[in-house]
């Protein structure tokens, strides 16, 4: 049995781990409010942009790249979103092995499977089982930005334009709740335009006679890329917060755990502590009597 000096140090220690994680628990929860704000302000716009460029492309039957569907895909990019950091739970796991089985189950399927990794978490997973991304952007510890997420948007555009690949596939953790995090694999290349016009039909649209300064052509391409940047800073801002949200419930766990096991501990130490006060007791008696006699 520990001794009462041993029981002393693991409750103390316990106690500031305690307090660590209740303070990490605070700060993701604020963090996950001000990433909860930022894709709540984002998807009006989004949802705005993409109406617009449905509307132009099928009232002028304007044709673009990036709006063409291939038949028979063979060749794929997985762009993985993890994070640096760790402490939230299964976060990272979950997207990781969903990566690792879906490399599994498709690399039959598909001529050419590439990945490029965002995130240390992810790429170091991936790596220890043999796969070698593409490219892996690590550095994430500060709060994703727009520029950010432009720069890996249009790396991933040119490779698409050059016919590197036939589908650009983002496999993220989607924010439901700070409880509820949903892995997602979700096709942004090439652009489902089809989805956005049948959600807004009967909405009404441009007029087939409307005339555009500068031509449809040319004022769909600048919003396919406009789209696509913000498509890609959406992903990447619903893994931030369902990072944060994951991290808050680990540390609310954790700070529970952690007076559960206080509580534990100050039991054993309180008893033990009385038995050593009786043992002591029955020592001094013995020893009364043992003088009497």
């Amino acid at each position: 049995m520990p001794s009462l000096k041993d029981i002393r140090l693991r409750i103390d220690s316990t106690k500031n781990t305690q307090q660590i994680t209740k303070a990490m628990k605070m700060v993701s929860a604020a963090k996950l409010r001000r990433a909860q704000l930022s894709i709540v302000n984002m998807r009006p716009y989004a949802q705005s942009l993409m109406t617009v460029i449905a509307d132009v492309a099928t009232t002028h039957a304007v044709s673009h790249p990036l709006l063409e569907r291939k038949e028979n895909p063979r060749k794929v990019l997985l762009v993985v979103v993890t994070s640096d950091r760790g402490l939230c739970g299964a976060f990272n796991t979950n997207v990781s092995k969903f990566t690792e089985r879906y490399l599994k189950d498709n690399s039959s399927k598909y001529e050419k499977i590439d990945v490029i990794m965002i995130g240390r978490k992810g790429s170091d997973y991936i790596r220890r089982r043999g796969y070698q991304p593409v490219d892996s952007i690590l550095n994430l510890a500060k709060d994703i930005s727009y520029s950010m997420a432009a720069g890996i948007s249009k790396r991933v555009v040119d490779m698409y334009k050059s016919g590197e690949y036939d589908e650009v596939r983002f496999v993220y953790n989607e924010f439901k709740s700070a409880i509820q995090q949903t892995v997602v694999c979700e096709t942004l290349l090439p652009v489902d335009i089809e989805k956005s016009a049948t959600l807004n039909k009967g909405t009404g649209g441009f007029p087939a006679e409307l005339i555009f300064e500068p031509a449809p052509a040319d004022m769909i391409e600048q919003l396919i890329l406009k789209h696509f940047d913000i498509q890609v800073y959406r992903c990447l801002s619903e893994s931030v917060a369902a990072e944060h949200g994951a991290r808050m419930t680990s540390m609310e766990n954790a700070t529970k755990n952690a007076g559960e096991m206080i509580r534990t501990l100050t039991l054993t130490y309180n008893k033990a502590r009385q038995a050593a006060i009786t043992t002591e007791l029955i020592e001094i008696t013995s020893g009364a009597e043992a003088l009497k006699a």
